[in-house]
């Protein structure tokens, strides 16, 4: 009983480093691919590949990295644990996560009014303006209808 109580008002387990910026926005990937109820083979793809050529990660390193964010992303309770670290990345790489996140969104040809919230909520916590996400928006559902 002692141990429990310990373990209960003791100093907390150190989480794994979420103020990676890699492991903070593939837990974001992953959650929004599976925020309309399930996630479909091209938003698993569309995960992997911008998580590759952004992060310059190779299939082991990706494949890794989605695992661990997956157990991140479901222990999560909301998105500050996330979102607190990449607040600090300058503007380009804060951008270039909100294209990422309409990547996954649109990589199934759909999007669901749950994923578009999702995008704007992270957009807000991490300091993208609504017209960034929406210019992005535009563009990442441009290429995606014209393939």
């Amino acid at each position: 009983m002692f141990e429990a109580l310990t373990r209960l008002f003791g100093k907390p387990e150190a989480p794994a480093d979420l103020h990676d910026p890699k492991l903070a926005v593939a837990a974001l990937l992953v959650h929004l691919a599976a925020v309309d109820g399930s996630m479909q083979e091209d938003e698993r793809k569309a995960i992997r590949g911008a998580l590759m050529d952004y992060y310059d990660l190779d299939e082991a390193a990706v494949d890794k990295l989605v695992r661990e964010a997956a157990r991140h992303d479901a222990e999560a309770v909301d998105f500050y644990k996330f979102t607190s670290g990449l607040t600090q990345l300058d503007m380009g790489d804060r951008i270039e996560i909100i294209r990422m996140m309409w990547t996954v969104v649109f990589a199934d040809r759909k999007n669901h009014e749950l994923e578009d919230n999702m995008v704007w909520r992270i957009a807000e916590l991490i300091g993208v303006s609504s017209r960034d996400r929406t210019i992005l928006r535009n563009q990442v559902r441009g290429r995606t209808t014209e393939d």
